[in-house]
């Protein structure tokens, strides 16, 4: 799954079970939900005091005595709003059979924000069911309980049926309604009924066992409007036109699913066209998107993409597809980037339509890198599946990291295995970086509450996860890893695993491949990335040959109070080349050890984690650093450019730890007048973009801005001139990027005609709104620079624009821009449509916020609005989403004075009782990270203020 969900309390109503009988149709709604809201306003908890011995129901984890072999679900949602409540509902029934696997009186099985209108239990196969004592929904643990007047008897089966009332709310999760517009004169509203189930949220779609171990076979019946089509998992088997108290709807039956996790789950029903792959193709594929957007031909791309990055993963996996369809659906409310239900996969709009004529080739390469991403869960997740969240990590690392691989199948000129250093490796070791940071794999018994299991979506997860991985399988070789994991998803197809029963199967694989030599076992070595969090930094002393390892913290002063098993000493791979050749790869296994082969003389350099395939730093003594920066300076391409990025970030990190003078971090980038590789030039802004965000409000800024402008011109006319005076793009991928930060950089710092260049462009848009003639690739960032050097007039033209966009990439463009201008009232107005979900989608709002945080002059205006706000956006924008930790991270990033901590620090007090769900490592974070940046600048402002002086002239 991409980053990102959120968790609703708009449904805050307890249910009560107010039958046993079973009936043969959904009950009618307008009446029964009315009467239902009003008994349950009534009834909370029936436990008013608490148990001294904790009874089961006061666990968030099901007991093992039962166990789910089946569902039959029936569904109707309403897309129009109930005359009698004024919400969207749904209506549902649901018969589980399960297995009793320990004798028992209690049914526990998980319930969240439905009314439960009628309740039974049958015995199967000759066994009798006991009668139900009492029966009541549990709020905190989200359980319906169920106690029983005698026992469950052990190996026999059992039916439970519920009818069940559900409200279709806007909040993303669960089974909810996405709207949007269609037709201009006047445009129509159009609902949709979509699900997001991953982590926990089934239970808001019918009583289900919510946990990724429960694997059952779902048999799903969707009743929905004429005009309407119903999706599902499984291809859809048959639709009838019925009638049902008194309702002419359609009733769509689907195939049953394979045995698979309820977080798997997914069934939509709109009013959406799609294309498919042509007849006869072994597995059918199927593109849904708004009926606009299929006409204009948006899902064309992911279409002609899916089958070879199937097939890609068919091969890799040694494993066929085991399902007969592929729907992918490109949702206009989501929270996810995508999510990897079996069958059917849910997209936001951004990650599965590309257009040519307003899609840039960053859209492009992310609907690629989505959908391998999804695909490679079919096998790797769904197929095979954690046993509980704290392996999330397993799931979500490994298919970002092959999602590059499959990327780089479907698309190979683009390189975009190399691309994973920047956008996984960097991204992660800033925050494995942290005191308060966190493994990989956790305690199972830690990760118990849906809040625990949603903050284990984040970087560390998805990025350091990735990392590792592609380590690992550089180290075993690809073939040895793809031939490990074919074994272990040929042998647990349809189970669940843990970690370990991976690191089997890879060692097997490692075994039987002749002359592959390990220092250790797999479980050995891998065990000390991810049960230990952070990475360590290497230090390799040419002058002797001696080399060391320790943790690398980005504030070497902070307190590390989280044990590690392996006292934070990792076994290295280390791959390393001497004067461009490459040299025998070589393990540190120890904290110290000597190999003499480093050892150099003369002008001999040294260069270690050649293409960065290992997780870690690399620090040399200050020998080695003048000889790899005279190399930069006169021959740069003598070093790969993927290392020439590396040793970009490696020094900007070490000198943010104290471990090298920041001067040398800065020596780094004068060679980049010379540079013109996408790679290092990013590299060089990210770091960069540290020093504009902790000195643009100080004397600093202004050399700094000079020397990057004096660094930039070579490369901005370099672009002018390939490109004909800004006429035709350039043919490579990375240098399509490239282009993109030539631009930017240089208008923002001020570079002769960078300016004139993009606000001509935008007003000759205004002129002509209905004829936008900037290249897509480009549109972001001239957007932004001509907002930012024009006022009102550009403002609510660029507003306009994003209200009327038809394509999602083209509105996330100017939603971004729009945070740009230099205007503060305008920045205000911007802030509070986020409040709006009519102006700004619930999908979208903190994303803007953190947009206008990265705005010099919108930095105090944002943090004052979400102080202001935080109670709203907290409990109505979902304290459980994946974009709140990354709310909190935007808002404080520039932080660095002792006012902001204090600041802080109040904000964390006022809101300690309710807290912070998903965002509380995030709130840990921002203040580890403020008191580090106070820190920093104190120590380095001066020598950086002399040098910016010095090296811009």
């Amino acid at each position: 799954m991409g980053k990102g969900f959120f968790i609703s309390k708009t449904l805050g109503i307890v249910g009560v079970i107010v039958g046993t009988g079973v009936v043969a149709t959904i009950i009618a709604l307008s009446v029964v939900y009315s009467q239902e809201k009003a008994k349950n306003l009534e009834v909370v908890n029936p436990h008013t005091t608490p148990s001294t011995a904790k009874d089961p129901w006061e666990n968030y984890r099901l007991p093992d005595s039962l166990s789910p072999v089946s569902y039959n679900i029936t569904l109707w949602p309403r897309l129009v709003v109930n005359a009698s409540t004024g919400l969207y509902i749904f209506t549902g029934q649901s018969d589980v059979v399960f297995r009793c696997e320990k004798e028992t009186d209690l049914i526990l099985i998980h319930c969240n924000k439905l009314n439960l209108t009628l309740l039974s239990l049958t015995g199967l196969d000759g066994a009798t069911a006991p009668t139900i004592k009492k029966s009541w929904l549990e709020v905190p643990t989200q359980f319906l309980v169920i106690q029983l007047n005698s026992n469950l008897m052990a190996g026999r089966q059992y039916e439970l049926y519920t009818e069940f009332i559900g409200e279709l709310a806007d909040d993303l999760g669960g089974f909810y309604r996405s709207e949007y517009t269609e037709g201009t004169s006047p445009p129509v509203k159009k609902v949709v009924a979509t699900t997001q189930m991953q982590p926990v949220d089934a239970r808001k779609a019918f009583p289900c066992f919510d946990e990724p171990a429960m694997k059952a076979v779902f048999h799903m019946t969707l009743l929905h409007a004429h005009g309407t089509v119903a999706l599902a998992n499984g291809m859809n088997l048959a639709s009838v036109n019925v009638t049902v108290n008194g309702q002419d709807v359609t009733r769509t039956s689907f195939e049953p699913t394979p045995l698979m996790s309820t977080y798997l789950l997914a069934f939509v029903v709109s009013e959406f066209g799609f294309i498919q792959s042509p007849e006869g193709e072994k597995v059918l594929i199927r593109i849904w998107a708004r009926k606009q957007a299929i006409a204009e031909g948006q899902g064309n791309y992911a279409l002609e993409k899916t089958g070879p990055i199937l097939e890609f993963f068919e091969k890799y996996y040694s494993s066929s597809y085991p399902l007969t369809k592929s729907d992918q659906i490109a949702l206009p409310d989501f929270s996810a980037g995508a999510m990897e239900n079996w069958g059917l996969i849910t997209y936001r709009e951004t990650a599965l339509l590309f257009n040519p004529a307003s899609s840039s080739n960053g859209d492009k390469e992310w609907i690629a890198t989505v959908i391998s991403h999804e695909l490679a869960h079919m096998w790797f997740g769904n197929l095979v599946t954690m046993k509980w969240w704290n392996d999330l990590w397993l799931n979500e690392g490994f298919a970002s990291y092959v999602s590059y691989l499959g990327a780089d199948s479907a698309e190979p000129t683009w390189n975009v295995t190399d691309l994973i250093v920047l956008k996984e490796v960097h991204g992660a070791m800033s925050v494995d970086a942290l005191a308060s940071s966190h493994p990989l794999s956790a305690k199972e018994e830690d990760i118990v509450r849906p809040a625990q299991i949603s903050e284990l979506f984040d970087t560390i997860t998805y990025s350091k996860g990735a990392a590792v991985l592609r380590m690992l399988s550089d180290f075993l070789t690809e073939p040895v890893f793809a031939r490990g994991l074919s074994t272990y998803l040929n042998t647990f197809q349809y189970s669940n695993t843990v970690y370990q029963d991976l690191w089997k199967h890879l060692q097997m694989a490692a075994d039987s491949t002749p002359g592959l030599e390990l220092p250790a076992s797999v479980d050995d070595i891998m065990n000390r990335w991810i049960l230990q969090m952070g990475f360590p930094v290497v230090t390799i002393d040419t002058a002797t040959g001696s080399i060391n390892q320790r943790h690398f913290l980005l504030d070497p002063d902070s307190v590390v109070d989280r044990p590690s098993p392996f006292n934070y000493e990792w076994i290295v791979p280390m791959k390393w080349i001497k004067n461009g050749n490459d040299q025998t790869p070589y393990w540190l296994q120890t904290e110290t050890a000597t190999h003499l082969p480093m050892k150099t003389s003369g002008s001999d350099w040294v260069l270690a984690n050649t293409k960065v395939s290992g997780f870690f730093r690399v620090n040399y003594d200050s020998g080695n650093w003048d000889r790899l920066l005279t190399l930069l300076s006169t021959d740069h391409e003598a070093i790969p450019v993927i290392n020439r990025a590396q040793i970009v970030d490696d020094a900007f990190n070490l000198a943010r730890a104290r471990t090298v003078n920041t001067t040398l971090a800065l020596r780094t980038t004068l060679f980049l007048q010379r540079e013109r590789e996408y790679m290092p030039w990013q590299t060089a802004n990210k770091n960069l973009g540290y020093f504009f965000l902790m000195f643009d409000r100080s004397d600093v800024y202004g050399p700094m801005q000079a020397y990057l402008n004096k660094q930039v011109t070579p490369l901005f006319n370099h672009f002018k001139t390939i490109t004909a005076d800004w006429t035709k793009i350039p043919e490579k991928h990375t240098d399509q990027y490239n282009q993109v930060n030539a631009i930017s950089i240089a208008c923002s710092t001020g570079v002769a005609g960078c300016e004139e260049l993009t606000t001509g462009w935008f007003k000759d848009w205004m002129n002509t709104p209905e004829n936008n003639m900037i290249h897509p690739n480009l549109r972001q960032t001239v957007y932004c620079s001509a907002i930012a050097a024009g006022g009102m007039e550009e403002w609510d033209f660029a507003w306009r624009m994003y209200k009327e966009a038809s394509i999602a990439s083209e509105a996330d463009k100017l939603m971004y821009a729009l945070a740009c201008t230099r205007v503060p009232w305008l920045l205000n107005r911007y802030l509070n449509y986020c409040l709006d979900p009519e102006k700004i989608r619930k999908q979208d709002a903190t994303f803007t916020i953190v947009y206008i945080a990265g705005n010099v002059v919108g930095q105090s205006l944002a943090w004052d609005f979400v102080r202001t706000n935080w109670d709203h956006l907290f409990n109505d924008y979902g304290g459980g989403s994946l974009s709140f930790a990354r709310l909190i991270e935007g808002i404080t990033r520039r932080f660095s004075s002792e006012f902001e901590l204090k600041q802080l620090q109040q904000f964390i007090e006022e809101n300690a009782e309710q807290g912070f769900g998903s965002a509380t490592l995030a709130v840990d974070q921002a203040l580890e990270r403020t008191k580090a940046n106070m820190k920093w600048v104190a120590e380095n402002k001066k020598d950086i203020l002399t040098w910016f002086t010095v090296n811009s002239a």
